[in-house]
Parts: structure tokens; sequence; C-alpha cells
């Protein structure tokens, strides 16, 4: 008897495991697909606030360079402070909740 509920648990893990890549790739099909009403509200609303958001990182990342320089951070604070919201602006499909992270700037 506790043969058999060890067999069924082992296959009802297996068959969860093996199922999460398909769901995984079914929710980014779901992703690259966003509707319309993301659309207009990334447009109207997200797009104007990353660019504030990319021009004010700029702005503090050049007043804090000198310090990033001494520090020897300046790599990581670029990233974060310039590279990481103008790519979440400018290269992020319109309604995309995620960047395309595999091209350059």
């Amino acid at each position: 008897m506790t043969r058999k509920i060890l067999v069924a648990t082992a296959l009802a893990l297996v068959t969860l495991l093996g199922s999460t890549p398909a769901l995984s790739q079914a929710q980014q099909r779901l992703e690259a697909q966003p509707s319309g009403g993301a659309m207009v509200a990334d447009a109207l609303i997200a797009r104007p606030l990353l660019l504030v958001a990319t021009l004010g990182g700029t702005a503090v990342f050049l007043v804090s360079l000198p310090f990033s320089a001494l520090g020897g951070n300046v790599g990581p604070a670029a990233e974060a402070l310039v590279k990481t919201p103008a790519e979440a602006t400018f290269r992020r499909c319109l309604g995309c909740t995620v960047s395309r992270r595999g091209d350059e700037l």
C-alpha cells in the first residue's frame, strides 16, 4: 500500500516538474503579445516616467561620478543609474514588461 503511494507521488512529481518548462514558454509567449490597454498605459504613463527616471539617473550619475571613480565602481553605477532605466525606456517593446537584454545599446 505504501509502495503504491510512493510510486504515485513520484509520478506526480515527475509530471509536475516536466511540465514547468512548457508553462514558462507559454507565459513568455503571452508576455510577448501585450494587450492594447497595456500598450496605451505604457505609452502614456510608463514611458514618460521612465524617461524622467533616465534623465534623473543620468544627472545623479554625473554628480556622483568623481566619487564612483574614487571608489572604483563607475561601471555598476552607470548600469544602475543610466543603462537600466534607458533600456526600460527605449528598448522594451510597447506594453511589454521585460526589456531585450541580449542587444547592446
